[in-house]
C-alpha cells in the first residue's frame, strides 16, 4: 500500500504542478468573464461524464480485483458502454443548456467540450485495470502524459491565436494521445485480451447504479451550484470562484491519492469484520492528518496560490472564497474514506441516499448564502463554500452512522486530537504573523507536527512505518 501510495503520489505532485502551469496561463490569456465561461461548461461537462462513468471505475477495480482474468471483458465492456452513453450525454446536455437559458456561444461550447473529453475518459479506462493489478506506477504515468499533453497543446493553440477554443481543441488532442498510449500500455502488461459482452455490459450498469447516484449526487452539486452563482452573482465573480476552485481541487488530490491505494485492500477485507477495522483504522490515521493539516494550511496561506496562479490585482478576492474552503477540505477528505470504506462493503446504497439528503441541503443554503455574500461582502462565491460545509458535515453525521461498527471511541478521540493540534497551529500563525511563505509553509508543518505529537495524535510508531516503507524488502 505505501508503494502504491508513493506512485499515486508522485503522479499526483507532478500532474498537481501542470494543472497549476496550465490554469496560471489560462490566466493569463482568458478574461475573468471567459474564466468564469469556462468553469461553467466544465461544471456541465463533468456532470455528464459522472453520468457516463455510471459508478464503473470502483466496480471494475473490485470485480477485476478479485478475477484478473475478468479484466479484458470488463474494460473493454466499460469502453464500449462509456462511449454510446457519451454520445448520448452530448444531446441531453445541449437541451439542457437551451432550457436553461444559455446563449448559443454557451451552449455550443458545452457539446464542443463533451465530445473533446471522450477520447480521455475512454483512455483513463485503462487506469482501472492498472489499479486491479497494483500497478500504481502506470496509472501515475498515464494521468501525468495526460496533463503534459494538454499543457502543451494549449499552448501551441494560444499561440496560434484561439482562446476558448484553444481550451476545447487542447483537451481533445490531449485525450487522443492518451487514449493510444492507454492501450499501448494495458497490452505491454500482457493483461487478457479487450473484449466486450452484453452481459458484462448490463452487469456494469446493474451493479454500478447505487455507485453512480451517489457519484451523479456529488456532481449534481457542484453542477448546481456553479448554475446558481453564475444566475445570482456577477461574471467576474464566477471567475474569482473558478480560479479558488481549481485550487481547492488541487488540494483535494492527496486525499483522494490516500483513498485510491486503501480501496482495494479495503475491498478485501470486507468480508473479515475485524480485518476491515484494523485496514481502517491504519489508512484512516494518516488521511485525518493529512486533512487537518491541508485545511490548516489553506486556511493560513490561501493568498499564496491565488497570488502566484492568477495574479492578486486581477483575481485577489478568490484567496478570501479559497479560505472559507478550508473547513470544507478537512470535511471532504474524511467523508470521501469514509464513503470509499462503505462502499468497500457493499453498503452504496445508504450512501447514496445520504448524499442525495446532503445536496439537497447544499442546494438550498447555496440559494440562500450566496445573495447574502454578494450584497454582504461583493462576494458570492464565499456562499458556496458555506453551502458546502453545511453538506459536508450532514455527509459525515450519515457516514459515521452507517460505519458504527468500525468507528469507536478511540477513532473518535483521534479526530479530536488532530483538530486540537490544528487550532492549535492556526491559532499559533494568528499570534505570530507575518511569515513569508517560504518559511511560513515549512513552519506550520512543524509547528503541526509537534503539536500532534504534543497532543498524542502522531506517535512514534508512525515514524518507525513510515521509515519502514522506504526500505527495501528482504531478499
Amino acid at each position: 500500500m505505501a508503494r502504491n501510495i508513493m506512485h499515486l503520489g508522485f503522479g499526483q505532485l507532478v500532474t498537481t504542478a501542470l494543472t497549476i502551469l496550465l490554469s496560471a496561463i489560462m490566466a493569463k490569456v482568458l478574461s475573468p468573464p471567459d474564466f468564469g465561461l469556462l468553469v461553467l461548461i466544465t461544471a456541465i461537462s463533468g456532470f455528464a461524464y459522472v453520468v457516463v462513468d455510471w459508478g464503473h471505475g470502483s466496480l471494475v477495480v473490485r470485480e477485476a480485483a478479485r478475477d484478473p482474468a475478468q479484466t479484458g471483458d470488463l474494460v473493454g465492456s466499460a469502453l464500449v458502454v462509456r462511449a454510446l452513453a457519451a454520445l448520448l450525454a452530448c444531446p441531453v446536455a445541449l437541451a439542457a443548456t437551451w432550457l436553461l437559458g444559455y446563449d448559443v456561444r454557451t451552449r455550443t461550447m458545452t457539446g464542443l467540450m463533451i465530445l473533446a473529453l471522450l477520447p480521455q475518459y475512454l483512455g483513463l479506462t485503462f487506469c482501472w485495470a492498472f489499479r486491479a493489478r497494483e500497478r500504481m506506477d502506470r496509472d501515475a504515468l498515464l494521468n501525468i502524459l495526460l496533463k503534459l499533453s494538454v499543457l502543451v497543446f494549449a499552448i501551441v493553440f494560444f499561440a496560434l491565436g484561439a482562446r476558448m477554443g484553444g481550451v476545447i481543441l487542447a483537451w481533445g488532442a490531449a485525450g487522443t494521445l492518451t487514449l493510444v498510449l492507454g492501450i499501448a500500455m494495458y497490452r505491454k502488461l500482457d493483461l487478457p485480451r479487450l473484449s466486450a459482452s452484453v452481459a458484462t455490459s448490463r452487469m456494469l450498469m446493474k451493479d454500478g447504479a447505487p455507485i453512480f447516484m451517489m457519484s451523479v449526487a456529488g456532481a449534481l452539486e457542484y453542477a448546481l451550484n456553479a448554475n446558481i452563482l453564475y444566475k445570482m452573482a456577477s461574471p467576474t465573480v464566477v471567475g474569482w470562484f473558478g480560479a479558488a476552485w481549481t485550487i481547492a481541487g488541487t488540494l483535494l488530490a492527496p486525499g483522494t491519492v490516500l483513498c485510491t491505494a486503501a480501496y482495494p485492500r479495503l475491498s478485501t477485507a470486507a468480508s473479515d469484520p475485524v480485518e476491515f477495522k484494523r485496514t481502517f483504522e491504519l489508512s484512516f490515521r494518516p488521511l485525518l492528518l493529512l486533512a487537518v493539516l491541508g485545511g490548516v494550511g489553506t486556511y493560513i496561506f490561501a493568498d499564496v496560490p491565488v497570488g502566484l496562479i492568477y495574479g492578486a490585482e486581477k483575481f485577489g478576492p478568490a484567496a478570501d472564497i479559497l479560505r472559507a474552503f478550508a473547513p470544507v477540505l478537512l470535511l471532504v477528505y474524511i467523508d470521501l474514506f469514509l464513503s470509499m470504506a462503505i462502499i468497500a462493503t457493499g453498503r452504496a446504497g445508504w450512501i447514496s441516499v445520504a448524499k442525495a439528503f446532503s445536496v439537497v441541503l447544499t442546494t438550498v443554503l447555496v440559494f440562500i448564502l450566496v445573495p447574502y455574500c454578494e450584497r454582504r461582502f461583493g462576494n458570492g462565491g464565499l456562499g458556496v463554500m458555506y453551502a458546502l460545509a453545511g453538506g459536508e458535515i450532514m455527509m459525515f453525521a450519515a457516514c459515521v452512522g452507517i460505519l458504527r461498527n468500525a468507528i469507536d471511541g478511540r477513532t473518535m478521540t483521534e479526530v479530536l486530537r488532530a483538530l486540537v493540534a490544528g487550532a492549535g497551529t492556526v491559532l499559533l500563525f494568528v499570534l505570530v504573523p507575518g511569515f513569508a511563505p517560504v518559511i511560513g509553509i515549512p513552519a506550520c508543518v512543524l509547528a503541526f507536527v509537534a503539536l500532534a505529537l504534543l497532543f498524542g495524535a502522531v506517535k512514534r510508531s508512525d515514524f518507525d512505518v513510515l521509515l519502514a516503507s522506504f526500505r527495501r524488502p528482504a531478499s
